[in-house]
């Protein structure tokens, strides 16, 4: 079972959109959180250090969150999707590319 961290900026569209995707796999287990203090959900150093892979939907959270949490990521796997802030919940744009891209870097089929 993997442990797979979508982040984002304040966890309300993608990251939850990918955590919704993807929660239901046998192989996975999903979470997801927001960088900005005013997110529905906050990265904690605990979710961090949780994780094995951590997808960043955009190059600002991956800095974002090598500046906040370095001392927490050890052996954990930090992805960018390049996926910008332009797609509400589950749209079926966001829908789409998230399932062109997560399931190769995770080597899971759907």
């Amino acid at each position: 079972m993997k442990r797979v961290l979508f982040v984002c900026s304040r966890n309300r569209l993608r990251s939850p959109t990918a955590e919704e995707l993807f929660s239901g796999h046998p192989e996975l287990e999903v979470a997801s959180a927001g960088l900005s203090h005013g997110a529905v959900k906050v990265l904690t150093p605990e979710l961090v250090k949780w994780a094995e892979v951590i997808f960043v939907m955009e190059k600002s959270h991956r800095r974002k969150l090598l500046k906040r949490f370095r001392p927490y990521l050890r052996h954990q796997k930090v992805i960018c999707l390049n996926i910008p802030d332009d797609y509400e919940f589950m749209s079926p744009e966001l829908v789409s590319l998230l399932l062109a891209s997560v399931p190769k870097y995770l080597g899971i089929r759907l």
